[in-house]
């Protein structure tokens, strides 16, 4: 019984969190430009709009461009029975747990390419060619991540994100730094935010995700715009993960005070600086990279001793 109500207060944080976490980084960028801002509760008064609209669908789309939200959605939302939430544990805690989380989170990613491309727009096929060259290069340091933590400790689950200093000694504090430097940078790459990529944006040749989705609308758009949300916040609770010590009785308040911290820093950096130029995103996607580098070599280090 106890059981099945924190899974059930895991689900229900995880589908209300999202239009929350957007709303403080809305409300951080106001603050910051020297405006009082909307709501933090705006997103979900938009989201709940979009509902309530009717489609405008192209006739050059196939049943494809109908389906790629929905199955966006569904990947996302699945996704999250894999990953510890706001009490520190998975609903769904198997060895295998990270190669289903991240295929689950491409498998969307693909539909939403497919999407985009079944508009028959080259505007959208270029945004499209854009986002899937970016997580070709996220994908792979995401896995040297997180299989260099779990290695310390041999539990192949997300479960042992939580053991670090335990199990890596006085290499601990590095790794943990650099994982959380790389997944919050993972956080800006998918969920397409400044310095990669600008939500606000219109301007043409420097849309990516925006590109995409522009030939969506209605209950179609409000699902993409809550997926990219939900899929920040497992990001993000993968970074709480490593941050809480295991066992820790207030693993909850902590992990709130994480997602609004980390918020309040999307809406700082938003606010501190422009979009990098194009040809340079690259290179700033390489620097988890590098970071997933860093944090496979100091694994190592312990491993085999020094």
């Amino acid at each position: 019984m106890v059981k099945g109500i924190i899974i059930l207060l895991n689900l229900i944080t995880f589908l209300f969190l999202p239009f929350l976490m957007t709303g403080i980084i809305r409300k951080t960028k106001a603050f910051w430009g020297g405006r009082y801002g909307a709501s933090i509760f705006q997103p979900l008064y938009d989201f709940i709009k979009l509902i309530k609209k009717d489609f405008v669908i192209s006739t050059t789309t196939s049943a494809i461009f109908r389906l790629a939200p929905l199955i966006s959605f569904a990947s996302v939302i699945t996704a999250a029975f894999f990953v510890p939430l706001i009490f520190g544990n998975a609903i769904i805690n198997i060895p295998a747990g990270l190669i289903v989380f991240a295929y689950l989170l491409a498998l969307g990613k693909f539909f939403s390419l497919l999407g985009a491309m079944d508009t028959g727009s080259s505007f959208e096929g270029m945004g499209a060619s854009r986002e899937a060259c970016f997580t070709s290069i996220v994908e792979p340091a995401f896995f040297i991540i997180m299989a260099s933590i779990m290695a310390l400790s041999g539990n192949y689950t997300f479960e042992s994100l939580s053991k670090i200093a335990e199990n890596a000694g006085s290499y601990g504090a590095l790794i943990i730094i650099f994982a959380v430097l790389a997944l919050f940078l993972m956080v800006l790459i998918e969920g397409c935010r400044v310095p990669v990529d600008d939500p606000a944006t219109h301007l043409e040749l420097t849309m990516i995700h925006e590109v995409m989705i522009l030939d969506n609308s209605g209950p179609e758009l409000a699902l993409i715009s809550w997926a990219s949300g939900m899929k920040m916040l497992l990001i993000i609770s993968l970074i709480a993960k490593i941050i809480i010590p295991d066992g820790n009785p207030l693993y909850a308040f902590y992990y709130l005070i994480i997602v609004f911290f980390t918020s309040v820093m999307i809406g700082t950096l938003e606010s501190s600086m422009a979009r990098i130029r194009m040809s340079h995103i690259f290179e700033f996607i390489f620097i988890m990279s590098s970071f997933a580098l860093i944090v496979m070599s100091l694994t190592a280090a312990k491993v085999f001793g020094g």
